[in-house]
């Protein structure tokens, strides 16, 4: 995981999760073969960006519910 600044990505697009009025939003945008992933709230702060072998890992361990 690497930290990387707000600017680098071009297309940032909300979770689906991060729904109305909820005060958790989880931005995400693909960067070439990588994903950067930031606070939709505090941009400011940057981002942390996953090669695909840590990206898959984690979002299959969200899907089938390892992580909750």
């Amino acid at each position: 995981m690497h930290s990387t600044s707000s600017s680098d990505a071009q297309s940032w697009f909300k979770s689906s999760h991060s729904g109305g009025n909820t005060t958790e939003c989880v931005e995400a945008a693909h960067l070439g073969e990588s994903t950067a992933i930031r606070d939709s709230k505090a941009t400011e702060e940057g981002s942390l960006l996953f090669r695909p072998g840590a990206w898959r890992p984690f979002v299959s361990a969200l899907q089938d519910g390892s992580l909750r």
